[in-house]
């Protein structure tokens, strides 16, 4: 497959670079992987993001600062994430609220955003990244 027509499922993701840092920081945050963490934290206030909303996010339920489209995208991150805390994956009432606000290709997106940000969760808690050495852009010519 050439890669000039692959499009990247992340592209068509219902989200702005700091919306995507959030999502990532909030699936990130339980996980111990400093050196994912830094990565979005780092690229949540290059893309400024509010401290307040960042902060917010491990509380996303309790707090008044997320749209309802935000609140199901981190649903869908939370219950496709902690599955070993006694969730069967996503419940139904979280997928309706998904599709309320979400087309299929943007579904798509973040369910591939929350499998590759485990993915890459569980790769640096195993090799023991550390947090901390990350600047904002530093990948960018990884991706063209």
């Amino acid at each position: 497959m050439s890669t000039s027509r692959w499009r990247s499922p992340v592209s068509t993701a219902p989200r702005n670079a700091s919306t995507a840092s959030r999502f990532s920081f909030a699936e990130t945050a339980p996980r111990g992987c400093g050196s994912c963490l830094g990565f979005h934290t780092k690229d949540a206030a290059a893309a400024d993001e509010t401290a307040l909303r960042l902060h917010l996010t491990a509380t996303w339920r309790e707090s008044t600062v997320f749209t309802d489209a935000e609140r199901a995208a981190l649903a869908l991150t939370e219950e496709g994430s902690r599955i070993a805390d006694a969730h069967h994956g996503v419940s139904d009432e979280t997928w309706e609220q998904v599709t309320k606000h979400y087309d299929d290709d943007q579904i798509a997106a973040l369910v591939y955003l929350v499998a590759m940000i485990n993915a890459a969760n569980r790769l640096g808690v195993i090799v023991r990244n550390k947090g901390g050495a990350y600047e904002p852009g530093m990948y960018a010519q990884l991706s063209n």
